[in-house]
């Protein structure tokens, strides 16, 4: 029937977007195309290097709080990892050469975790940390680490790089004595000028909620972990009480890992600042002072010197004009955030593709994530052909040129000024639609005009919306009502 029905429909959308096709410049009033501006995407592939590292170091505290809830409010700001590693001198097919690199790691990584997760035994069980009323279990995945934050460990405060990750829970920065540490940008932490520092005994309750394979002891009977990641990357040391501090707001008892040993793509940062769903993340230790909401808007992979956004709390994350969509739970893996993906839409048209290829089942099997670790958005291979097929018969006039890396589909638009493509969307349970904005699923690959549709196949089950496709529109993200909201699509 899917096949039949898509025989009928895709050849009146050719013959519909063909009376229609793009030139080198061009407006239209239709509603169903939007217009990429190519010379200011190939622009975006010059990265500028930080003048000052510290600049972007920014926080508010609400004014109009109401102090008997003790409501408080953070804004940070987020940054590209390409802003501070070596990869400033290199090429910007070089850089997508490498981002796709990590990213194949990191999907196939997600997939280790969640195979891994079913087969685990949670157990139920609260534990208090001073002002934090929180779970502990170990949501733990890394991944490519593309976008960084600048926060303040211990007493007295070091500031450092740490990565922003939806798909973990755990957080650790890498400390000494360092037996085996990769490169970072600033020195290493050392807990032993942190007066703030406490470690955590074998017989706490926080050692004893990490997962089996995860925690041990030490002969001086410290908590110990250890966290491997799918793609080779680890880490390895001690858990410990800590204080983090962002600008003026001081956030005492955070448990956090204190890796002695740890290794991976990580580079320049010191460590992970874990946004996953699970309470042994920053989000579930907060809980109910921030009301399990945050938001973030990712800075472009463009050389504009603009910033991404991290908030946190109700008051900075609602939005009214927002779409909201409700969160799918998945009881095998509370770290990972799920949304009810129903569909996908080229041109205005909603596609014929089965809704169960984006359902969760019962099992945890399935179900589509949102990440900001993951760079390209995955389908399951019938979904993706379908919706390949679609948009590439909406750009019959645009030059095609071979494929590149996992993309199948790419275009060469060096000469062209404006170009004109159908409209990308995404369908959720309820009726809510995202349009994606052009920028957001035609991608330059290279200098010279080279782009490319930046949706991938897979064959894992999980379907992931990924950080390009994310990019400038602000994600919300509200765990009490189990509810995520795209937009506006501003930063």
């Amino acid at each position: 029937m899917v096949a039949s029905l898509e025989a009928l429909v895709l050849p009146l959308l050719m013959l519909v977007m063909m009376l229609h096709r793009v030139s080198g410049s061009a407006a239209t009033g239709f509603t169903n195309f939007q217009h990429l501006n190519v010379p200011e995407a190939l622009a975006g592939t010059k990265i500028r290097p930080l003048s000052e590292l510290e600049r972007y170091e920014e926080i508010s505290k609400s004014t109009t709080a109401d102090e008997s809830t003790n409501e408080w409010k953070l804004k940070l700001d987020l940054l590209h990892r390409d802003h501070i590693t070596s990869n400033l001198s290199h090429h910007h097919r070089h850089r997508v050469n490498e981002r796709i690199k990590r990213d194949i790691n990191r999907v196939t990584s997600i997939s280790h975790r969640l195979h891994i997760s079913k087969k685990l035994t949670k157990n139920d069980g609260d534990f208090e940390v001073e002002e934090f009323d929180s779970q502990v279990v170990s949501g733990m995945e890394l991944g490519s680490g593309e976008y960084l934050v600048r926060i303040g460990v211990g007493s007295p405060v070091r500031n450092q790089y740490m990565v922003i990750d939806s798909g973990s829970d755990l957080m650790w920065v890498q400390c000494q004595p360092c037996t085996s540490c990769y490169q970072q940008s600033d020195p290493v932490f050392d807990p032993s000028d942190s007066a703030t520092f406490t470690g955590v005994s074998c017989q706490s309750n926080v050692c004893n909620r990490l997962e089996d394979q995860n925690f041990g002891c030490g002969h001086s009977g410290k908590c110990r972990y250890e966290v491997s990641y799918g793609d080779g990357s680890f880490t390895t040391g001690t858990l410990a009480l800590e204080t983090l501090t962002f600008g003026h707001t001081v956030v005492r008892n955070v448990a956090i890992g204190c890796g002695h040993r740890n290794e991976g793509m990580f580079v320049a940062a010191a460590g992970l600042l874990g946004l996953g769903g699970g309470p042994m993340s920053f989000i579930g230790q907060l809980g109910t002072q921030i009301d399990q909401a945050f938001g973030y808007c990712l800075v472009s992979r463009g050389g504009t010197d603009s910033y991404g956004s991290l908030v946190f709390g109700r008051g900075l994350v609602s939005a009214a004009s927002a779409t909201w969509v409700p969160l799918v739970q998945n009881p095998q893996s509370l770290t990972f955030y799920y949304v009810s993906l129903v569909g996908l839409g080229v041109g205005g048209i909603r596609l014929p593709i089965p809704e169960h290829l984006f359902e969760l089942t019962e099992l945890g099997d399935g179900g589509v994530i949102i990440d900001t670790g993951t760079a390209v958005t995955r389908f399951p291979t019938p979904a993706y052909e379908i919706f390949r097929n679609y948009f590439a018969s909406g750009t019959v006039g645009l030059p095609r040129v071979p494929g590149v890396q996992i993309f199948d589909t790419c275009y060469d638009l060096s000469g062209f000024e404006m170009v004109r493509v159908p409209t990308v969307s995404f369908y959720f349970y309820g009726g809510s639609i995202l349009t994606l904005p052009a920028r957001n699923f035609l991608i330059p690959v290279d200098e010279v005009g080279t782009f490319c549709f930046a949706f991938a196949p897979s064959n894992l089950g999980v379907s992931i919306i990924g950080n390009i496709q994310q990019e400038g529109i602000q994600i919300s993200i509200d765990g009490e009502k189990g509810l995520l909201g795209f937009g506006p699509n501003t930063c």
